[in-house]
């Protein structure tokens, strides 16, 4: 039913950069070497925010060609995205450096002491989701590959500045749309018939629970969560619909799964030591720039900007594929993936927003927490 994965569109940033009719252009070397609200920040999820980790990969899940990139300074990297995706946004928010791919992330000190980006498209919570895309790195790999990270950063810093630096980092986690687009709501996957919608979340939630706990337990403390966003709006799915609308039934499936979250987050606060926890509520986001998408400046809400078939989302964004030259007036990049004006958008509400669009305070705000 559904060929990619799309995520939450958890999305968060904020952007003090110029747009152009595509999108934003800026130097990728005009970001400052240090002086930021923290020290670092280590980045995990799934495409919305996977910055190249999948270009050396036997994957299927790749976006290193263009028009990928079409408006980023440097061209097509492995973002799937025009131009800057969140976590972009947020580097630049917080004054730090551009984050790089743990793939091509070295020892060197200055290339991992701001933190290192361990998103991989096509992952999920749980590590069969996106078996369809063959090579991904799932969650529960994204946090090995963060304790190699340590390793190097250990030798550099030493061991006692390492566990004050991380204490001060944020840890953004991005994950979970995956697990529906890319397993749940696949005709060959057997999760559906195993599981009710509110019990695949409670998996989902134990499944989270215990991996959040292990990067508190490598040196984690200020977590940035991101929600599934509504899923059922996107252009993929609403491709394979029959009447051109959002699919309800997929956004009342993933409903579970923000509101589980919550009670994680919750729980987590409780049982772990010095631990903050954020909330970014997608959905709520979602929800509000559907309602008042003239006044945020966009035009065409329900198809990509690139990509083929009904909507521009039965097939995604093709190698050398004309897109649309008015970018910054779509919601949607391709068939699953928003447009970087939307990841700006968004990202200006996780930073500084109210508790409805980010619980129980925002970014900014879990930034200046000494």
């Amino acid at each position: 039913m559904i060929t990619f994965k799309f995520y939450c569109f958890l999305c968060l940033l904020l952007a003090t950069v110029m747009l152009s009719s595509g999108g934003r252009l800026v130097k990728a070397d005009a970001f400052p070497v240090g002086g930021g609200m923290v020290p670092a920040m280590f980045i995990f999820g799934d495409s919305l925010i996977d910055n190249g980790n999948n270009n050396d990969l036997n994957s299927f899940a790749k976006a290193n060609y263009f028009p990928y990139g079409i408006d980023f300074d440097g061209g097509p990297t492995g973002r799937f995205s025009n131009g800057y995706t969140m976590v972009d946004e947020i580097a630049e928010l917080l004054g730090l450096p551009m984050i790089p791919p743990y793939s091509q992330a070295s020892s060197s000190k200055e290339q991992t002491i701001h933190g290192v980006n361990f998103a991989s498209a096509a992952a999920g919570i749980l590590d069969i989701t996106g078996r369809n895309f063959v090579g991904r790195l799932p969650f529960n790999q994204q946090i090995k590959n963060f304790e190699n990270s340590l390793d190097q950063i250990t030798d550099n810093l030493g061991a006692g500045d390492v566990a004050q630096m991380l204490s001060q980092s944020l840890f953004f986690v991005g994950m979970g749309s995956n697990d529906y687009l890319n397993n749940y709501l696949m005709p060959n996957y057997p999760t559906r018939n195993q599981y009710n919608g509110q019990q695949f979340a409670d998996l989902l939630s134990k499944e989270y629970t215990t991996q959040l706990t292990k990067l508190y337990n490598l040196g984690a403390r200020k977590f940035v969560l991101a929600g599934i966003g509504r899923m059922g709006c996107i252009p993929n799915i609403i491709a394979h619909g029959t009447n051109g609308r959002c699919s309800e039934d997929v956004n009342q499936l993933v409903l579970p799964f923000n509101e589980n979250m919550r009670t994680m987050i919750n729980n987590l606060s409780t049982n772990l030591p010095g631990s903050k926890f954020v909330f970014v509520n997608v959905d709520n986001m979602f929800q509000d720039l559907l309602s008042n998408a003239r006044s945020y400046g966009f035009r065409v809400v329900n198809r990509g900007c690139c990509g083929i078939g009904r909507n521009r989302g039965q097939v995604t964004c093709l190698p050398f594929q004309t897109p649309c030259p008015n970018r910054r007036e779509y919601v949607f990049w391709d068939a699953f993936h928003p447009t970087e004006a939307v990841n700006v958008l968004m990202g200006r509400k996780a930073f500084s927003g109210t508790p409805d669009f980010v619980y129980p305070i925002n970014i900014q705000q879990l930034a200046n927490i000494p």
